[in-house]
């Protein structure tokens, strides 16, 4: 209850930042790009900029995806894509050779509230496009990655176009969101704006599954323990996870949000993931706790709408990035304490959170439990959206009341979802 998950925040865009992505291989790093055209490099433990790439594109970058070795590619609207190569410290904590500077140093440049003006820097590579670029994604083994745009393309990192296209016959629509399956690497995934979630493997060159919802997805991801499973963050504040074996009806509906979900993000053990909404909270849910009564809500007073979350490696601390150009670092659990701690101190916690998980279903305890700080205007929300929801089951109770007997049956929730399936 009295918990305080905010760690820190991090600055340096001076627009949205709309895109996060974890270095691979590096526990304490991410990077950060918006609509300012600018990626920056962020160390966690310390809370430094490690390197910032300015100028990267004009405008918006709309993704980021990290290559082989120590380069990241971005993709923006100026209908390019970028190669770039990274100045990552030797460790974590940010001790390198040509990055070390002093204390006093580092408080000097930490103090200037702009920075100063820099030449854009020079990419690896730029591989050029025709129409903008909506998202990006790299694949876990092989020099390829997949792009989404007027459709699903995919590129190899030696050649300057698109060695394969994906999208699926007769769709017109812009695709959002593409990304490959973590285990089953030749898989991908992709969402787009007319309401449709797609499947393709790069082996045949095809799409070979699509469905079509009642409302748009804004983002999907896949999970890292269940290769069959994805989750979708949909217009409609719900999220929905997908066996992709069976794509009529989802697994499971998980209901919190009071306005559009629009990023979602697995925690590398499987057994938890985060969304960021329009409704300017992140919340983290168990899976299959639909409701999210054991699951936490993040919101501050000065953060605005949320567009981008992400797990770290560990799956320790959440990370989002909204509207007022600002990255924050949350923890994963709310009430857990930073810092080493002795035997007897872990030992103590470990007996209170099984104290705890036992005496959960307990009126007064279960009470403590579920009791989360919600701002008022979150409230106010909510309490619309279930006056909405009661007056519309109500029209439904009467029509099927004044229609003939097995003319109107009462349809589950999950089933009115899909309205499609095609193969």
């Amino acid at each position: 209850m009295f918990s305080k998950p905010f760690v820190a925040s991090f600055e340096g865009h001076e627009d949205s930042v709309c895109s996060l992505e974890r270095i691979r291989g590096r526990l304490g790093c991410i990077a950060s790009a918006g609509f300012d055209g600018k990626i920056i490099i962020h160390s966690l433990s310390r809370r430094v900029t490690i390197q910032t790439i300015y100028g990267a594109h004009r405008g918006k970058i709309s993704g980021l995806a990290m290559a082989q070795g120590d380069r990241i590619l971005s993709a923006g609207h100026d209908t390019s894509i970028k190669l770039w190569a990274l100045s990552l410290p030797n460790t974590d904590d940010g001790d390198d050779a040509e990055n070390t500077i002093s204390d006093n140093t580092r408080q000097d440049l930490m103090a200037v509230d702009e920075p100063p003006e820099r030449e854009p820097s020079k990419p690896i590579v730029v591989y050029p496009g025709k129409t903008p670029f909506n998202s990006i994604h790299h694949h876990r083994y092989e020099p390829l990655f997949a792009t989404a745009s007027n459709g699903v393309h995919v590129w190899d990192e030696t050649k300057t176009a698109p060695i394969t296209d994906l999208t699926f016959g007769g769709a017109s629509e812009t695709v959002d969101v593409v990304r490959f399956n973590m285990a089953e690497a030749s898989v991908l995934a992709s969402v787009g704006s007319d309401r449709t979630m797609c499947l393709y493997d790069i082996r045949t060159g095809k799409a070979e599954k699509r469905i079509v919802m009642q409302m748009r997805s804004n983002a999907l991801s896949w999970s890292p323990t269940q290769p069959t499973v994805m989750l979708l963050a949909s217009e409609d504040h719900n999220l929905y996870t997908f066996d992709i074996r069976n794509l009529s009806t989802p697994s499971q509906i998980y209901k919190g949000h009071v306005s559009a979900v629009t990023s979602c993000d697995w925690s590398p053990t499987g057994t938890e993931f985060v969304s960021g909404g329009w409704d300017r909270t992140v919340r983290i849910w168990h899976e299959g706790d639909g409701r999210g009564k054991e699951g936490q809500m993040y919101h501050g007073k000065r953060m605005q709408r949320v567009l981008s979350t992400l797990y770290t490696q560990d799956a320790r601390f959440v990370l989002s990035a909204s509207d007022d150009g600002n990255v924050r670092l949350w923890k994963s659990n709310a009430h857990e304490r930073l810092g080493v701690l002795d035997t007897r101190e872990r030992n103590a916690l470990e007996y209170r959170d099984a104290l705890k998980k036992r005496w959960k279903y307990d009126n007064e305890i279960g009470k403590v439990l579920r009791s989360r700080p919600t701002p008022k205007s979150i409230k106010s929300a909510a309490r619309l959206k279930r006056t909405m929801e009661d007056a519309a089951k109500e029209k439904e109770d009467r029509r099927r009341k004044h229609s003939r007997l097995g003319e109107t049956n009462p349809k589950a929730e999950r089933k009115k979802l899909v309205i499609a399936v095609n193969d």
